[in-house]
């Protein structure tokens, strides 16, 4: 088949979780033996390509700063749409199917909008799906109004949808998606099970950018209300982001500098042994549309805790007491009891949740979810509606 692959980003000129996915997708249909294009905006010098193995690379918009302030820009979607627009209004008869993300909206509606003319099949991924409440707190009454109307006209266009969670599935289905809709349950490349766990430190890990949905300050105050609980405990907090200086200011304030430390960003080998050796993983995140963290704790026998919340798509990641617990909230008291009840459990829960990982571990492969695409694409009548 002919395949337009399409995301504003690519792996390693940006990186993250989707572009390591949309990278390793092309790749793979290439070898497969399908025609692909991959659609991007340039993160490169002028004067020099981006190379994919048997891919070809196209650019539909400048190299733009995506992110302020730990959220996406509203100018690069639209110029990116804009040339999603363009290309497809001159390319699109060459394609089959256009297989794109669903962020940012513009560039799959600029593809829906085309593809009457040129008659291609849309294959849609949802790494997230916002209810209206989270879109209001995130930009506003009117805003969010608008952010909500704009992603359930993107779920309305006719498409083959694949979904990284249940959560986001289940959403997908009740706004009225016109299309089969189908659950991949791992986008990204996993460590080897840990044959047996490393005993653990008495230290609590976050590893994550520090930006509001994260909620890291929680972690702080969660750490005040174990002072006289757990005076043993260590937290230490790994990445950087927008809410950086509050968490140090936190941690200055509260006088928590015996218990707490903020290393920013360290190599992978270091964040690898710290993982390995820490009591467990807290991830107090309000919104998540995976959790990939949560699985590479338990490739390591490392147990979780996370946090109930509508958003929340890494709850479904962890077991209760099998491989970490769920906190109710993100209050102190309660990510400080979640914690505590890790403490309690011991090394018997470490061996648990390397045996949750050893059972999960080809579900949650990456290899799995690029199978289940490829047998898609191997079989044009299941892709979707005409």
């Amino acid at each position: 088949m002919r395949i337009l692959v399409v995301y504003d980003c690519l792996y390693p000129y940006t990186i993250g979780g989707g572009e390591r996915w949309y990278r390793t997708l092309a790749e793979r249909l290439a070898a497969d033996g399908h025609d692909v294009s991959y659609l991007t905006m340039r993160q490169w010098d002028r004067g020099t390509s981006a190379e994919l193995a048997g891919v070809d690379v196209r650019v539909a918009g400048p190299r733009m700063e995506l992110y302020v302030d730990g959220r996406r820009r509203i100018a690069p979607p639209l110029v990116f749409g804009a040339g999603v627009l363009w290309h497809v209004l001159r390319h699109g008869r060459r394609y089959d199917v256009v297989h794109t993300a669903s962020f940012p909206y513009f560039s799959l509606l600029a593809a829906a909008i085309v593809r009457p003319l040129h008659r291609y099949e849309l294959v849609v991924d949802w790494f997230e799906l916002w209810s209206l409440a989270y879109w209001r707190g995130y930009l506003g009454t009117v805003g969010g109004r608008i952010g909500w109307a704009v992603q359930k006209a993107c779920v309305r266009v006719p498409q083959k949808a694949f979904a990284l969670s249940r959560m986001t599935a289940g959403r997908l289905r009740a706004q009225g998606v016109r299309g089969p809709v189908e659950v991949l349950t791992g986008i990204h490349a996993l460590p080897d099970a840990t044959a047996q766990p490393r005993p653990a430190q008495p230290v609590v890990v976050f590893a994550g950018r520090h930006i509001p949905e994260k909620r890291v300050p929680a972690l702080v105050h969660a750490f005040a209300a174990l002072r006289d609980r757990a005076p043993e405990l260590r937290l230490a907090i790994y990445g950087d982001g927008p809410q950086r200086a509050e968490v140090l200011r936190l941690i200055s304030t509260l006088q928590l500098g015996d218990m707490a430390s903020a290393p920013g960003f360290v190599d992978a080998a270091e964040l690898r042994d710290a993982l390995a050796d820490a009591l467990c993983l807290v991830l107090p995140s309000r919104r998540e549309g995976y959790g990939l963290v949560v699985v590479e704790a338990a490739a390591r026998g490392v147990p979780s805790v996370v946090v109930a919340d509508p958003d929340n798509a890494a709850t479904e990641l962890v077991d209760e007491g099998e491989n970490g617990f769920v906190a109710p909230s993100a209050s102190p008291e309660d990510l400080a009891d979640a914690i505590l009840r890790v403490r309690h459990a011991g090394p018997a829960l470490r061996t648990s949740t390397a045996a949750w990982f050893a059972r999960n571990a080809e579900r949650l492969s990456l290899d799995s979810s690029l199978d289940r695409v490829a047998a898609v694409y191997a079989d044009p009548r299941r892709i979707g509606p005409s």
